[in-house]
């Protein structure tokens, strides 16, 4: 319970062995990714009934996010293989050409739109940016370019305008059927790709809300469109990721550190968790130690104050899942360690706090950091008052006691959050005070004479309800 930021990991065929998945979850995974852009439906509920499995028997809160596709903006496939582009040379995309049989010259496009998307000087992005073309004309179906940037371009790679602007909606149909899949095998949290306004996060909780579902909902940022309405996203999300592959083709390389921290910032400041994403550790898929840019970059989203690290490839295909897993951790623990102590406790007494535990929570963080407290305990149903403490980024552990599985799982993406399963036998509020203090005092993580701020509400079990701070002398 040293580190306090969280790892997000993605599964496949590399986890797929029980004893690997275990040496991984014990190795300091707090949440797993299951990737609905490859795969079947079946390989999505077969490791998720894996994961419920193995943290079971370690007894762990591991929380799982469905992440779903998104609108596949991609060109087709080659005859003979992959091609070679070269700067200056002509080149078409076009949506009527038949699937299978690119050339040199020209390939198909799944993308239906893109031809009413484009115009003469655009810039077009494929393979994540590899290759650059600009536009010289659009045809009917047909968009015919230059290679400005060449190289090897090899089937279904995926294309981004330049500055944005492609009209493909945030959810298709087969992100309609995942989700209500992913909230039948029990999601903790759904990730909708491409989202460009709220409106984007208000269809995907409809449509969870009509499958029955409660699983957190997480808006990937990865398009240019979307930072102007970064507010209204977050607001409409309940947690946020950093989505530095798509976003970084839109925008540029330039532009993409300062909108990371913006991010962050804006997440932090509106009760929001944050994930921060993509090549985090990308050398490790296939070596066993990181680089010294990806150790400088994992640290630096730490302390730009992200809850959760993610991996993707570098875990789910990569040689070496689990030593990857133990990198990141190391590399959490020692940028947190190094972090000066931050007061940002002091920059909420100008603010007006509209909600009761919110208030709370802030005076718990100030009080906590003051009285040198060993920890501050959280009695919630919801999670909500443990994340707002969390906001502050204190470096005081906030165990989060709740009888809620779910609540546990959600609370397993927060950082600085520990969640404990915690089940009072009595509804007297100060007995179920003891009892919580008890069962910290068993687990080891307090101890008599330790100093230690609890948050609850008046009516223990009541939702939303912490309205009350109480500082306590282990005894």
């Amino acid at each position: 319970m040293t580190r306090r930021t969280k790892i997000l990991a993605t599964l496949g065929p590399a986890t797929d062995d029980p004893a690997v998945l275990k040496r991984l979850l014990m190795a300091g995974v707090d949440v797993v990714r299951l990737n609905y852009s490859h795969g079947k439906a079946a390989d999505h509920a077969r490791r998720a009934a894996a994961v419920r499995a193995v943290a079971h028997e370690l007894g762990y809160d591991i929380g799982i996010l469905a992440d779903l596709q998104g609108p596949k903006i991609r060109i087709e496939s080659f005859a003979d293989g992959p091609v070679e582009l070269i700067e200056g040379a002509a080149f078409a995309l076009d949506t009527a050409h038949p699937s299978d049989a690119g050339t040199v010259d020209i390939v198909g496009c799944a993308y239906p739109e893109l031809p009413s998307d484009t115009a003469a000087g655009d810039i077009l992005l494929l393979n994540d940016g590899a290759i650059t073309l600009r536009v010289t004309a659009v045809t009917g179906t047909r968009i015919d370019t230059v290679v400005v940037l060449g190289g090897t371009l090899s089937n279904r790679k995926g294309i981004n305008k330049q500055g944005g602007g492609l009209s493909a909606a945030a959810l298709t149909d087969k992100d309609r059927e995942d989700l209500v899949h992913a909230i039948s095998i029990g999601a903790d949290f759904i990730a909708v790709s491409f989202p460009r306004s709220a409106a984007d996060m208000d269809e995907a909780r409809a449509l969870m809300i009509a499958a029955g579902g409660s699983a957190a909902l997480v808006s990937k940022i990865e398009r240019a469109e979307a930072l102007p309405n970064l507010d209204e996203i977050i607001a409409a999300s309940d947690v946020v990721m950093v989505a530095r592959g798509d976003l970084g083709v839109e925008i540029g390389d330039a532009e993409l550190p300062g909108w990371q921290k913006k991010i962050i910032a804006a997440s932090r400041e509106a009760n929001r968790m944050v994930i921060t994403a993509t090549q985090m550790m990308e050398s490790m898929i296939v070596n066993p130690i990181p680089t010294r840019a990806e150790v400088l970059d994992v640290a630096n989203a730490v302390m730009d104050g992200t809850d959760a690290v993610m991996l993707s490839a570098e875990t789910a295909t990569g040689r070496w899942p689990v030593k990857t897993i133990e990198a990141m951790a190391r590399v959490c623990v020692g940028a947190e360690r190094s972090m000066p102590q931050k007061e940002r406790a002091r920059r909420t007494l100008g603010r007006h706090f509209e909600r009761v535990d919110e208030a709370v929570a802030m005076a718990t963080t100030w009080t906590a950091q003051h009285m040198h407290a060993k920890a501050i305990v959280a009695l919630t149903e919801s999670g909500s008052t443990a994340l707002m403490v969390s906001r502050t980024d204190t470096t005081i552990p906030v165990y989060a006691l709740t009888r809620h599985e779910r609540t546990r799982r959600k609370m397993a993406l927060c950082r600085g959050v520990y969640p404990v399963a915690f089940d009072p036998s009595v509804s007297d509020a100060m007995l179920a005070e003891r009892e919580a203090i008890e069962s910290l005092k068993y687990r080891k993580v307090i101890n008599p004479g330790d100093r230690v701020l609890l948050t609850r509400g008046d009516l223990t079990g009541a939702l939303g309800g912490t309205n009350s701070m109480k500082i306590v002398t282990v005894v």
